[in-house]
């Protein structure tokens, strides 16, 4: 037999950037499930078509060679710009679609050439090269340079794994899908303000909705640690190596604590994630910045670290 033959990949594999979205998301339905009365799932199956957000005069043939799904642009570009005036920030304006290298002057339809602008700064600039408009706001020009080549990597992800975390949820709970313009409507008809997780609560064929919160709890996966045994310099070289012990005084890097310190020039009360050292010296990060020397007799554990940080 041919080692090819034995290469190959199962059906609905995914790479493990993209399984792990997948897993993320398994682990906390079911950790929900464990502390609530979740009698359902419901999830947004939304396909966005890159193609259309890239050119969208694309027609016809050209679909040949790729997927036609129905995602407006213009619904991708108030996310990518965050709903403002990229030229003067102004928010809760009707904004226009502008091309940041004018039409006139050979600029394309594409997505990446497109941004929102408010009715007074479209007309200031008017067929003017974005470089000249903003050549005495360097730092916005950098900005909005970078912002229109981010790639649309979060649309493909979003492609790639929602009927593999579909099928997922289903073998958990009994779920149910929506629409991304059923998510729209519902959130205008309850006068809901556009935030991705009061989109999650919009999402499917809903009666009615109260929201019981103005403050989520944002969790983001830092995975349990590095394998690195040796800090390097700049050029590459061991200079530093680390012990195989990762617990100190009960405590371990990741864990949120909460230390009250009475004494000393850092008198006050920190929460935060803390960064262990042998000696017993350790350093808290908090909301407002990283708080160093803290010794462990003033800090008090809150949350083992589990892999995932916590912040509001």
């Amino acid at each position: 037999m041919a080692r090819f033959d034995n290469r190959k990949r199962s059906e609905g594999w995914l790479p493990p950037s993209l399984m792990h979205r997948v897993l993320t998301v398994e682990t906390w339905v079911k950790r929900l499930c464990r502390h609530a009365p979740i009698a359902q799932t419901v999830m947004e199956l939304v396909k966005f078509d890159t193609q259309k957000m890239q050119n969208p005069e694309i027609d016809g043939i050209e679909y040949q060679q790729g997927q036609l799904a129905g995602y407006e642009v213009r619904q991708y570009l108030l996310e990518k710009w965050g709903r403002k005036c990229v030229y003067c920030d102004k928010e809760g304006v009707p904004l226009q679609i502008e091309h940041i290298h004018p039409k006139s002057k050979g600029g394309s339809n594409r997505v990446s050439n497109l941004a929102f602008s408010c009715k007074r700064c479209n007309l200031k600039k008017g067929t003017q090269l974005v470089d000249e408009f903003l050549k005495k706001d360097a730092k916005r020009l950098e900005k909005i340079k970078q912002q229109a080549k981010k790639p649309l990597k979060d649309a493909a992800a979003v492609n790639a794994t929602r009927w593999t975390l579909f099928h997922t949820l289903k073998r958990i709970l009994p779920t149910t899908t929506g629409t991304g313009a059923q998510t729209k409507y519902n959130r205008t008809l309850f006068q809901l303000e556009k935030q991705h997780w009061i989109d999650a609560a919009c999402i499917g064929d809903i009666k009615a909705i109260k929201l019981l919160t103005l403050q989520p709890l944002l969790i983001k996966a830092n995975g349990w640690g590095t394998r690195q045994m040796a800090g390097t310099n700049k050029y590459g070289f061991p200079i530093r190596h680390r012990t195989r012990q990762s617990l100190h005084f009960g405590f371990q890097t990741g864990d949120i604590v909460k230390a009250v310190v009475l004494s000393g020039k850092k008198v006050g009360q920190y929460v935060g994630r803390v960064l262990c050292r042998a000696r017993g010296s350790f350093d808290i990060v908090t909301k407002t910045g990283t708080v160093g020397d803290i010794n462990h007799r003033f800090c008090k554990p809150i949350h083992k670290k589990d892999g995932y940080s916590y912040a509001f």
